[in-house]
This record gives structure tokens, sequence and C-alpha cells, in this order.
């Protein structure tokens, strides 16, 4: 007994308390603010990017719902269920999808990951508003606050690639200026579950890792093993998005730039062959590229750089200036003769169509399937400055910085900024690639600009004046006064709200302006910021998938992932538009005639017999949109059909011009006779005519189809418009 109050004596107690005590974890008053800061930044990107949910929780756009069927498909059946998933009938009736063949896995795989481990965790996955038939569906419920997830994720890799460019500092205001950026809040926030949710993600790893790699200062352990780590990320990025092909050439710009600037070594050699090494042979078992992604062009000139590698380091090993002569006229001989040879034979493949788009904006005039999305359109300089702000002027200081101390990370940095300039210029969809770039330069330069005056208010004005030629010309007020206007112009930029936001009676800060924003089905595509959803697009899915009578949907393409995976029912074309052929004929249906429509109907479903298919074409949809008068607003098939005609014709279909049938202004369509006699017109006037009555707008006789369903019409005060908006998804039965 006296030992065990011995024990738990009052000096004892103390000792022990002292003991644990020396355990705590020890951190300095500057690695705790910097954490403090880092958490924040990773609340404002999570928290920013939940703000749609005042509209509902649904995915946005379209393709994420083919992400999220191919998620719950690896979830439901197995990760290896994917590649043999070859034939999915529900897409391109009647023949079917080869899913592995026409989609990337990466983003499907990540997700069905995640969602297996919080499965595992118990931690429930239940939908915060139950809104849609889909919401039943945990899968579901996860995928659409993944882009968030990630979205922090991102942030987390910037910041410590903008630390290593610039330090803390640097990384602290990239990693803030990420999380606030309009074209990634776009690409990120919630319901927007799509290839782009990680490709920002793996074009930063590949660069951060890379650029580890290559350092003289690292041991060569560190360098293979970041070599190794570039490459999975390079890997990973290329089963995962299209835009891989950027990163892949920005390593070999960066590798190209070094060898001009005479910064080859051995080390270089080393991490260029394993991170294109491992990163290629990942490609070329994704089904979706395959071995033939090897002779792509952008591959071979990863190739021609590689020998190039090889012959600096033979040639770095040749002592004498003759030998070496000879060297490099026999190696460029033979470099020459080996590319000429290839070409002629047919061993270099070409890019795709939407790649050399980008590259030459002019071309895709040829491809109207290419040029009818709005968001492969040339980026307006307007909207770069939308998406920076007040940092565009910060991006030119950033280049001066960069190209002042040009080390392996700033110019990569540089060529980062350079091309996705171009990029963003030309092609709209891709500002989101220009995002992290500027993110990085912004914080850079304003790193720079700080620092010496931030200098100037911790010292004391003797030590300045002792230490640096700086503090002799400017005092604490005026550095006071500079870092305050830093602060106003970065308020302005940020926190004040837009001359729209105050129109609508909103106070909205710019920043949270681009991400209160609905999903674009919580109002039926229609580009408005209403004060509730409009649930015409919901309730027509619905309709469909309840629906026994329903067993396949003729629409135009943009409706088609909704279709199959809201509606659940069979669709013709979706979003995926591989399959041009198809997508001319429906458009070739809709700009016909009721007796020729059907008769391509019926062809369709003679080719569903032939391949064993079981159903038939039972509805076509369409959807427009129109003011209470009747008149067009631009925002559905009304504006769609020009499109249809011009696709039809490039795909060899006997359709005229799209003039031929009528004319689209601000006001609508201005139909021709032909026009009027097509099947799009006459079902959008049928539409319209059930919305505001037929003495408003005449109804239009069918003979083949016949009006199934109507959703609901919802009004809406439209700002600084008389009328009202009528968004109404038609849906109308094939009569046989």
């Amino acid at each position: 007994m006296s030992k065990i109050r011995e024990l738990f004596s009052r000096e004892n107690l103390v000792a022990a308390l002292r003991k644990l005590g020396s355990l705590r974890i020890k951190i300095s008053h500057a690695s705790l603010l910097e954490l403090s800061i880092l958490v924040l930044i990773f609340t404002v990107a999570f928290t920013i990017r939940l703000l749609p949910l005042r509209w509902g929780y649904y995915l946005s756009e379209f393709d994420p719902y083919f992400q999220f069927r191919i998620t719950d498909h690896i979830v439901q059946n197995g990760v290896l269920s994917y590649t043999t998933w070859t034939n999915d009938p529900m897409s391109w009736w009647p023949w079917g999808r080869d899913v592995p063949h026409t989609s990337f896995p990466a983003l499907g795989l990540t997700a069905a990951f995640f969602y297996s481990i919080l499965n595992a965790l118990g931690v429930p996955m239940a939908p915060m508003v139950a809104t849609d038939p889909l919401s039943a569906n945990p899968v579901y419920n996860f995928v659409i606050i993944f882009p968030a997830i990630m979205a922090v994720l991102t942030c987390i890799v910037i910041y410590f690639f903008g630390k290593d460019i610039g330090g803390k500092e640097t990384g602290l205001f990239a990693a803030f200026f990420l999380a606030i950026n309009a074209s990634y809040i776009g690409r990120t926030s919630l319901g927007f579950f799509d290839d782009e949710t990680i490709g920002i993600f793996g074009i930063l790893l590949v660069g951060f890792f890379f650029l580890r790699s290559i350092d003289a200062e690292r041991p060569l352990k560190q360098s293979f093993i970041y070599a190794i780590a570039a490459g999975l990320s390079l890997g990973y990025l290329f089963g995962g998005w299209g835009a891989a092909r950027y990163a892949s050439g920005l390593v070999m710009l960066l590798v190209g730039v070094m060898l001009l600037l005479r910064r080859y070594s051995s080390r270089l050699l080393l991490s260029y062959s394993i991170t294109f090494g491992i990163a290629l042979f990942i490609a070329t078992n994704v089904q979706f590229l395959g071995p033939k992604f090897l002779i792509e062009i952008t591959n071979m000139v990863a190739y021609g750089l590689l020998l190039l590698l090889g012959a600096f380091e033979v040639a770095s090993h040749i002592r004498t200036v003759k030998m070496k002569t000879v060297f490099a006229l026999v190696f460029l001989g033979l470099f020459a003769a080996l590319f000429v040879g290839l070409f002629m034979f047919g061993f270099i493949g070409r890019l795709g169509v939407k790649y050399e788009a980008i590259l030459n904006p002019f071309q895709r005039l040829l491809f109207p399937t290419l040029e009818s999305v709005q968001e492969h359109r040339p980026a307006a300089w307007g909207s770069i400055y939308y998406d920076v702000g007040i940092g565009i002027f910060f991006i030119p200081v950033g280049f001066f910085f960069a190209a002042q101390n040009p080390t392996n990370r700033n110019v990569f940095l540089i060529l980062f900024g350079l091309t996705s300039i171009y990029f963003a210029s030309s092609m709209v969809r891709l500002t989101l690639i220009m995002a992290p770039a500027f993110c990085l330069l912004w914080a850079l330069a304003l790193t720079k600009v700080l620092r010496p005056f931030i200098t100037v208010m911790k010292e004391t004005p003797t030590a300045i004046r002792r230490k640096t030629h700086f503090g002799a010309h400017v005092g604490k007020e005026f550095s006071a006064a500079f870092l305050i206007l830093i602060f106003l112009l970065l308020t302005f930029s940020l926190v004040l709200p837009s001359r729209e936001s105050q129109q609508r009676g909103e106070a909205f800060p710019r920043v949270l302006e681009q991400a209160f924003a609905p999903t674009t089905i919580a109002t039926a595509s229609v580009p408005y910021k209403t004060s509730k959803p409009i649930n015409d697009f919901i309730d027509a899915l619905t309709w469909i998938r309840n629906n026994p009578s329903v067993q396949a949907v003729v629409s135009w393409w943009d409706y088609g992932y909704w279709i199959t995976i809201i509606g659940n029912k069979p669709s013709l074309a979706d979003n995926g538009t591989f399959n041009s052929t198809q997508m001319g004929r429906i458009g070739m249906m809709f700009m016909s005639n009721e007796t020729e429509a059907f008769a391509i109907i019926q062809d369709w479903n003679q080719h569903a017999q032939r391949l064993g298919r079981t159903n038939h074409i039972t509805h076509v949809l369409v959807f427009t949109v129109f003011d209470s008068n009747g008149n067009d607003l631009n925002y559905g098939d009304e504006t769609k059909w020009p499109w249809m005609a011009r696709i039809a014709k490039q795909t060899g279909m006997p359709v005229l011009d799209d003039t031929a049938y009528g004319n689209v202004t601000e006001s609508g369509t201005q139909w021709t006779e032909l026009g009027q006699t097509t099947l799009i017109y006459k079902l959008i006037q049928n539409a319209k005519s059930y919305r505001v009555g037929e003495d408003t707008v005449p109804q239009q006789p069918l003979t083949y189809f016949a009006p199934a369903y109507f959703s609901n019409m919802y009004r809406e005060d439209l700002w600084n418009v008389e009328g009202y908006i009528n968004a109404v998804v038609a849906i109308y039965e094939v009569l046989y």
C-alpha cells in the first residue's frame, strides 16, 4: 500500500506530467501561422464550390453524368469490369458504345477508389437534398462533391510547387489565387465531375515532380524517385484527360530549351527517360489510346528528343572538336533520314481533329461538330480579364522576375505561361489550363514586389540604410501606403460585387458570383440565375424513366447523356460525339419533313432488328425556350437546328445549306417555307402552342408524331425584359 501511495505521490505525478509536456509537438510561430493560412485557403476552396447547393444537389453539364456511370459501373462490378464493357446498348442505339475504347478510365477509377475508402470507413453518402431519381445512389451523391475535394488537393500541390519556385509566400499566394480563380471554380464546383477535375491536378504534379528530378543539388536516388513519380503522374494524366498531350509537350519544350541554354546533364537524360518510359507504358495500356498512341506525332517528337539527349551524352565523352563535329553531322543526317522514312511509310500518326484545331484555330471551321460546341470557341480577351481580374497586370511582372532569374523552374513557368495563353486564346475551354500558370506568375510577382516593402516595415531605419540601398529612398510610411494600395486593388478585383450582380439586387463578391451559379440541369439548360430551380428537364427525364412504354428516344446529341443516365432509356447520340455519321443522320431527320423523318426512324428500327435488339424508337424529344408571346429566346433547339443541317451536310447527308431553312436572329428564327415543313419546326411550334395558346402560336398538324409529355410551365421575370420565360421539354410519341 505504501508503494502505491509513493507511486502516486504529488512529486511523481508532477514529474510524469513534465515528461508528457516534453512530448508535445514543437512548432514555431511562423509554421503555425503558415499552417493556419493554408487551412483557411483550403476551407475557402472547398466551401466556395458548394454554393450551387441553393438550386439542388445535382451533377452539372452533360459529360459528368457519363463519368458517374463509369464510376458506378466500376464500384458495382469491380475494376476489371471496365475493360470488358465493350458494348453499352444504352448509348448510340442501336449499335451501342464500346466504352473502354471511347473514354478515359482515370477519373472513374480515382473516384471509385476514394468512394471505397469512405464507404469502408462508414462515411454516409446520403444526399444533402433529395432532388432526382439518381439521389438514392450513394455513388452519385459522392461524385457530386468529388470535384470540390480534388480542388483542395490541387491547391495543396500548387502550394508546394509555388514554394519551390519562390518560397512559402509564393506557395501561399498561388494556392489562394487558384482557390478563387473563376475558370478553375467553373470546372471544379459542385457537380462538375469531369476529366478536368483531375486534369489540372495531374499537370501540376507532372511539373512539380519532373523539376525536382532534375535538381542538381539532390542526391541521385531522390532524382530517380522523383522521375518515377513524374512518370506515374504523366501516365495517370494520359489515362484521364486528352490534354495530357499538353503536359507531355510542356516537359519536352522545357528539355529542348534547356539544351539550347547548354544545361544538359546526365541527370536530365535519366529523368526524361524514366518519366516518358513509364508514362508511355501506362498510356499504351489505356484502351482508349492503345499501342497506336505510340506513333502519334507528339510521341515521335518525344523519341526524337530522347535521341538528341543521347547524342549529347555521347558527345560529352568525345574530347576533340573535330570528332564532335563529325559526330554531330552524322547524327543529324541519320536523324533526318529516319524522320523522313517514318513519315513516308506512314509510321507517324496525326493528332485528333480537336487537338489540331487548338494548334490551328482556323481549322475548326471545317468541322461543324467541333464548332457547334460553345466551349470550343476562341476565348475573348475580356473573358481572360474576368477570370484573373487585377492579376492580369501582375502577369507581365511575373514573367519579368522569372526571366530575370532563369532557373529551371522559372524557365518552366515562363513556358507554362506563354503556351497556356496561346491555347486559352485558341479555345475558351482551355482558360482552365491557363489558370494555374497565371496563379503561379501572379504569386511570384506579388511576392517579389512586396518583399522589399515588408522588409522596410520590419527593420529599423538604421539597419535598412546600412544593409540595403532600397531603404535609403523608401520610408516606412511609403511602404505602408504601397501595401495598402495593393490590398485595395485586390479588394476591388475580388471582393466588390460586379455591376450585373448589383442589378439583380445581389451583393456577392465577384469571386462568389462566379461560384454562385446553378448546375446546368437545375435551370433546364437556361443560362439564368433563377430564384428557384427550373425542374422541366428533371420532370421530363423522370417521366421517361418511369414510363415503361418508352423504349428508345431520339433527340439532338446535347441531351443524350441525360436520357441514358437519368431517364434510364437508350439514346441515339450523346455528348461523346464520336459517331458523326449518326449525328448527321439525326440532323437529317429533324431537317426533313414528317414522312422522310419517319422513314429514317424506320430504318434505325430495321438496323436494331438485324442487331438483335428487342426495342425500337418510341419517342422523340425536343427542347425549346421562348417568352410569353412565343418569341424564341435562342437557348434550345430553336437555335441549334442550323448545326443539325450543317453536321448532316458535312457527313454526306442530302441536306441543303442551313440558310435554305431560315435564319437565326436575336429575336428568334425567321423560317422559310421549306423550313416550316421540317420536323423540328413543327415539334417546336406545337410545344409553344401548348404553352401560350393556339391564338398566339398556331398548332402544326402532325401525322406520325403525337404529343406524349410536355414539361410543366415555369415562369420567371426576366431582367430588363418584358414578358416571361418558358423552358419546355416536349416529348412526342412515334405513331406506327
